[in-house]
């Protein structure tokens, strides 16, 4: 599914009361379906708030946000998310934690089913369905929330930082998880991050915001070849591809 923003800008009430305070925009872009786009920019630069508007989690103060030409003003069917915080429920396992949107929708116990253990395999969770929240590592945990988003097999799927408390190593192991799901179900991915590294080897544009309020300053194609591997980032073409993302960002 297409994703599109046309000149949209998000103004939040100033801690007065005085006046607003601009956080993002305007802003335009169009994320192409089936591609996985990176999202970075300077902290404050509204990357959480404009993926959140993208959700329809967030109102939009001027234009608009169309997915397949439809106007998005509310959560949209279409549309998975991920957040920075794994935010899984204690008291519920790890399948009752992927369960938990189709419970909501209401789906028939043996499609659930079927559904929650498709994703334990593809996350390597199949041995930890009757796991704890507190029994899991961080990156076991935000595997689990991954998969509570995927489980609604989603078209659009919209990632704020999820890997960003994650160790190094984790944190590459799943990015290399999440490239591989995207490579069988081509969703439209856009991912926030504040590693450049990670936008790279990840997505196939990087999209960079200025300071607050965040305005599109660079659109960076990324044209390495697939599949991605972690030593890609040690050859002359990556390097080329990070060091443009880094000086636009140091432009910001």
């Amino acid at each position: 599914m297409v994703v599109s923003l046309d000149s949209v800008s998000v103004h939040f009430p100033a801690g007065d009361g005085d006046g607003t305070i601009a956080a993002v925009g305007p802003a335009s872009f169009d994320v192409e379906a089936g591609s996985f786009v990176a999202l970075l920019g300077p902290s404050g630069s509204g990357k959480s708030t404009l993926i959140r508007a993208v959700a329809g989690l967030q109102a939009v103060t001027t234009g608009r946000i169309l997915i397949d030409g439809e106007l998005i003003t509310e959560p949209h069917k279409s549309v998975g998310m991920m957040f920075q915080d794994a935010t899984l429920m204690p008291w519920r396992d790890v399948r009752e934690n992927i369960a938990l949107p189709l419970e909501i929708e209401k789906l028939p116990e043996k499609e659930k089913t079927q559904r929650i253990n498709t994703v334990l395999n593809l996350l390597g969770l199949a041995d930890f369905g009757d796991a704890y929240p507190g029994e899991l590592s961080g990156g076991m945990a935000q595997r689990v929330a991954l998969g509570r988003a995927l489980v609604q097999r989603p078209q659009i799927l919209l990632l704020d930082e999820p890997f960003g408390a994650l160790d190094a190593l984790t944190r590459e192991r799943i990015s290399l998880d999440l490239l591989r799901i995207w490579a069988e179900f081509k969703q439209t991915i856009i991912m926030v991050t504040h590693d450049i590294n990670e936008a790279v080897l990840l997505s196939n544009r990087v999209i960079v915001l200025s300071s607050r309020p965040g305005r599109v300053i660079a659109d960076i194609d990324v044209p390495l070849i697939r599949p991605r591997t972690i030593d890609m980032i040690y050859t002359d073409a990556f390097v080329k591809i990070a060091r443009e993302v880094r000086q636009a960002i140091d432009r910001a």
